[in-house]
């Protein structure tokens, strides 16, 4: 049997010729340890140091483009039309949402009748101030293409997204059904309001009398009154009779409302508010060079990119509630959007184009209509069950994937 060299050191003897072979020194295992030890330790603080620097992804990353538009836009001999595009598009959807975060702030602390006509003001301040510099500068197709693709964009993009991301993260969710079918229900009635100047100018144009464009503004003028009317009337469903069946988010806009006092809110209000003003001068003033340098039409660019661009803070905020399985606050924000755009925003375009002295119609294409029949139809059906999954996400995307397709093609109207 060996014996080691430890055996000799404590004064064990050894036969004679007998192998004394080296032990395995004592210290490695001590070593080994003292090292193993340290690289727990220096991991576990590594974590500890990156859960402290952990950066969440946000919107606010794209803050960087609001100087870089500015820069590009007044720097001598370096504008790049299509690049200073690209940056006030980018850089508006950041500044929006803090827009919306002092809007909500502000709605929470002065009440529900003035903060909910606080937020029909300035929830859609950043689509008003596009939309109203593009009109001031006749760009009225970009204009009526923004109105329908905000409310194609809120329903399919938005929800179908929710749904999708929602979906995979919780096998079912569910919502509000009472609120959401009367929501929808409104969004159809606003939607049919929306398509009639179009059949009336199909009508009259092929009959005796003939189509005229002053009797189509007047008709467009009614209508705007009417659904204007309707959006006060929602409100106040909403927010004072039935208000039951809209309990959805209070949480997230009593937290924002816990962090931000009264006049945080109205400075970074109006601050955010002069930024989107800006940025939206810079991105209307492009358009016509982007769109002959990438062969796009003022429909595409209206319905596609100034929807997204104006909507795109909230359409992260339902993401993000439907991945937290608020499914009924994400819900509430798509629809709710699409009722704003289409009960308050587009008649106040109407009645602002008639200020401007750059006289709107609602007269929409036979696309444009389409698309926003075929959005809320679709809507109608999803919402009725009060539950969703991961497909009906697809299926609401696939739509619009659908519906950018035919709007990319699509030629210019003739003038």
């Amino acid at each position: 049997m060996k014996r080691s060299i430890r055996a000799v050191m404590t004064g064990s003897g050894t036969r004679a010729g007998q192998e004394i072979v080296p032990p395995r020194p004592a210290f490695r295992g001590r070593y080994s340890a003292v090292v193993s030890t340290n690289f727990v330790d220096l991991a576990g603080t590594n974590r500890e140091i990156l859960r402290r620097l952990k950066v969440k992804p946000s919107l606010d990353w794209l803050l960087i483009f609001v100087p870089l538009a500015i820069i590009l836009r007044f720097w001598p001999g370096s504008i790049s039309p299509t690049a200073l595009f690209v940056c006030s598009a980018l850089g508006i959807i950041p500044v929006a949402g803090w827009i919306g975060r002092a809007t909500e702030a502000l709605a929470a602390r002065v009440g529900e009748g003035l903060g909910g006509l606080l937020n029909a003001t300035f929830g859609n301040a950043a689509e008003l101030i596009i939309a109203g510099i593009a009109l001031a500068k006749g760009l009225t197709n970009v204009v009526k293409a923004s109105i329908t693709g905000s409310i194609i964009g809120n329903v399919l993009l938005v929800l179908g997204l929710s749904i999708l991301f929602g979906g995979v993260r919780y096998k079912e969710q569910y919502f509000n059904r009472a609120g959401a079918r009367t929501s929808v229900v409104s969004l159809s009635l606003a939607a049919i309001g929306l398509i009639i100047p179009t059949v009336f100018h199909l009508t009259a144009y092929s009959s005796p009398a003939g189509w005229s464009a002053l009797v189509e503004q007047k008709l467009s003028v009614g209508i705007a009154v009417i659904l204007f009317l309707t959006y006060f009337c929602v409100l106040g469903f909403s927010l004072g009779t039935h208000k039951y069946f809209f309990q959805c988010g209070e949480e997230h806009v009593e937290e924002t409302a816990r962090e931000w006092s009264s006049g945080k809110a109205v400075t970074i209000l109006l601050i955010a508010t002069s930024f989107v003003a800006l940025l939206s001068e810079f991105l209307v003033g492009t358009i016509e060079n982007v769109r002959h340098s990438l062969g796009l039409t003022e429909v595409f660019i209206g319905v596609i990119v100034v929807a997204i661009v104006g909507n795109a803070a909230e359409h992260s905020t339902a993401i993000l509630m439907a991945m937290k399985n608020k499914m009924n606050l994400s819900v509430g924000i798509a629809i709710g959007s699409s009722l704003q755009i289409a009960l308050f925003v587009a008649p106040v375009l109407i009645f602002l184009s008639y200020l401007l002295g750059r006289r709107m119609d609602l007269e929409f294409s036979l696309p444009e209509v389409c698309a926003v029949v075929a959005s809320v139809y679709i809507l109608f059906q999803i919402s009725g069950d009060g539950e969703t999954n991961w497909i009906e996400g697809v299926q609401l995307l696939s739509l619009y994937a659908i519906l950018g397709i035919l709007f990319f093609y699509l030629p210019e109207p003739r003038h």
